[in-house]
């Protein structure tokens, strides 16, 4: 296993980490990813540490906290092995104080969050999602509290725009809070939107990439085909509307182009998927998720070998898309590049 700091911080993390979405499944989306009780979260652990992935990430709202539970029984034991990622800020319920991120709540979902992972400190809190209803030097100021408090090791955001991580960066800069390490995105090779902004934003301020879906959605799992209808199993029946969309145009290229690469090498298309994104500035771990084993080996054989300069190459050219103002090349600032040089 490659190890990488993530960001600018001194936390070594794995490349791949797992996700454990999966984990006590419940509810039209997390049930349809799967509902991995604790006795099989322990032995996708198990196969997790003997492989040197390290890092596992869930979330509060993942199945109403079962997920954080049954991540917490899995690692019962060796907590010190293990690094727990979890994300909060999304709605636990309908009232006030079951979202967001104020201060009364960021303290009380850390807390429940410890009891349900069985646990005194979490080794990185992200914030699921932007709270604009909160003063974002209320937030960072609670954040600053909690890893005093030893509850916390280190903060990040997740699904952020640019203009907020930038401006929780500058404010944390200034009050002396803790910095945002980690940015969990969506990244893929049908949904590279993060390159336009985030990616030289990451770079530039030593923010580390966590991708999560990293398949777009589920679509890169070498079971779409060109002309032929979704797979009776396939899980996007049901999930397909929650996640982010894809153009079946530029998806097929993509897919034409990963069953070519997977000819000549040998590799699965998930594999090859998960190795283009390694490769890519500013990412720390690609999230892997699993419902089983063989789902787990699969993606763990995405590491150990590279893509060559070729085929990264035309990976990257089917998966290409027009940047939106002011990112596309006649406006992006990359395009002087006497001044700004290429980000990617």
């Amino acid at each position: 296993m490659e190890y990488r700091n993530l960001g600018a911080s001194d936390l070594k993390v794995p490349v791949l980490s797992f996700g454990a979405g999966t984990f006590g499944g419940s509810g039209p989306l997390f049930g349809a990813w799967g509902n991995t009780d604790a006795t099989e979260a322990r032995r996708l652990v198990d196969l997790c540490l003997d492989a040197g992935v390290t890092l596992f990430d869930t979330a509060d709202v993942y199945s109403m906290g079962a997920s954080e539970t049954v991540l917490g029984e899995a690692i019962k034991g060796r907590r010190d092995r293990v690094l727990i990622s979890t994300k909060t800020g999304l709605p636990m319920g309908d009232a006030p104080d079951q979202y967001g991120t104020s201060p009364a709540r960021l303290i009380k979902a850390v807390d429940d969050a410890l009891l349900r992972l069985g646990t005194d400190y979490i080794d990185l809190l992200q914030l699921h999602a932007f709270d604009a209803a909160t003063p974002i030097a209320d937030v960072l100021a609670t954040l600053h509290k909690l890893v005093k408090s030893g509850k916390l090791r280190y903060v990040g955001a997740s699904n952020f725009s640019g203009w907020q991580l930038m401006k929780s960066l500058g404010l944390a800069d200034r009050h002396g809070y803790p910095r945002y390490v980690a940015h969990q995105v969506y990244y893929s090779l049908i949904g590279r939107d993060y390159e336009w902004e985030l990616m030289p934003l990451g770079r530039e301020e030593g923010v580390g990439a966590l991708v999560w879906s990293p398949l777009g959605w589920g679509r890169l799992t070498g079971k779409l085909k060109r002309g032929q209808p979704l797979p009776a199993g396939s899980r996007l029946h049901q999930t397909a509307d929650y996640g982010p969309p894809a153009d079946d145009a530029r998806l097929f290229a993509v897919t034409d182009a990963l069953d070519a690469i997977a000819a000549e090498t040998g590799k699965t298309v998930p594999q090859i998927a998960i190795n283009w994104l390694l490769q890519r500035p500013t990412v720390s771990s690609v999230i892997i998720g699993a419902r089983n084993e063989a789902q787990l080996q699969d993606n763990l054989g995405a590491i150990g070998w590279s893509l060559t300069k070729e085929q990264m190459q035309r990976l990257d050219a089917a998966s290409a898309t027009t940047p939106v103002y002011p990112y596309f090349p006649y406006y992006r600032q990359e395009g002087f590049a006497r001044l700004n040089p290429p980000a990617v």
